[in-house]
């Protein structure tokens, strides 16, 4: 058992201030800290709770998007009435990962900042850039078929991002508001998480020290369909193969406004923008999504256990897209 302080502040400002006089980690539900804390992949010297901080409301804005607090939970958010009728594709999402209870506890901050799960990584003992800069990635020459991605690799690292909210955040766009001790900002969620390039032990935009307060929705556009589609071995308590989130409307017949995220094939929560701008402003039809899911996968990397994955999350494209626009209903009626 390895010693560390524990401390829970009051206030935002006294944990950023505690959080910076050692080396430490913020604990919201625990349910990616604790269990890496366990295997002594995460070992942090302080343990900041920030469950008093008052970080768990939803609320909508004026300008019609919806401000998520850090500290609301998966189950609070997928089930709160918001969600639920403007961004369907989110409240899907979180309700397809995991079990209850860790859905109870995990956290929207939390979520974002979810480390991978590849069993490299979190062996302790196999060479991994992630753990240890340097030491080479075994996922290359290894088994790399369930948590390992076909996108936004790279020589350093393959694993695949794991989180399914944020594969819906990313469709919906959004934007997350962090504080630290130069104040506030606002990231991007598109920019937040990092491919791993030559840095794969960096994963998120965030600046040393800065905490996470909330993150705000973007309106969808008038009319907006969207839903969740994920793949995987059982139907339960698994990570995705591949996974698609979709928004789009459809005005006079054609699409408008469409945005897509896959995730399980990706090391980030992956917009396919190629496939976005082919399907914008087109007549709905099967053609034109196997068009598109073929251009979500431009530039995929397959590795040796993994290559399935690019045919699988081009299904997944293909499948969302046709129930989002009523393509599957109408070749049943014909």
């Amino acid at each position: 058992m390895r010693a560390f302080d524990y401390t829970r502040p009051g206030a935002v400002d006294a944990a950023i201030a505690t959080h910076a006089r050692a080396n430490s980690a913020y604990l919201a539900g625990g349910t990616t800290l604790l269990d890496l804390a366990k295997i002594n992949i995460m070992q942090p010297d302080q343990v900041v709770d920030i469950n008093g901080l008052g970080l768990d409301h939803i609320e909508r804005l004026k300008d019609g998007r919806v401000q998520v607090g850090a500290l609301v939970t998966n189950t609070a958010l997928a089930r709160h009435e918001l969600i639920e009728t403007h961004y369907p594709v989110l409240s899907q999402a979180l309700l397809s990962g995991a079990s209850t209870q860790l859905r109870n506890k995990a956290t929207t901050a939390g979520n974002v900042m979810q480390r991978v799960r590849c069993p490299y990584f979190r062996d302790g003992t196999s060479p991994c850039n992630k753990r240890d800069p340097g030491s080479g990635c075994a996922a290359i020459g290894g088994v790399n078929r369930e948590t390992f991605a076909v996108l936004g690799t790279s020589d350093q690292c393959i694993a695949a991002h794991p989180s399914d909210m944020c594969v819906a955040m990313a469709a919906i766009g959004a934007t997350v508001s962090v504080m630290g001790p130069n104040g506030p900002r606002d990231i991007p969620f598109d920019a937040f998480h990092l491919l791993p390039g030559t840095s794969p032990a960096r994963e998120h935009a965030l600046e040393p020290d800065e905490l996470i307060t909330h993150v705000t929705l973007d309106a969808p556009p008038g009319g907006a369909r969207s839903g969740y589609l994920k793949l995987r071995d059982r139907a339960s308590y698994q990570f995705a193969l591949a996974s698609c989130a979709a928004q789009l409307s459809v005005e006079g017949g054609v699409i408008r406004a469409p945005r897509i995220a896959l995730g399980g094939v990706a090391t980030k929560p992956w917009r396919a923008t190629d496939a976005e701008r082919m399907l914008d402003g087109k007549v709905p039809s099967r053609a034109l999504f196997e068009q598109a899911a073929s251009a979500a996968f431009n530039g995929a990397t397959a590795y040796e256990h993994n290559a399935f994955k690019i045919p699988l999350g081009r299904h997944a494209i293909i499948a969302e897209l046709g129930a989002l626009t009523g393509l599957e209903t109408m070749q049943e009626v014909s």
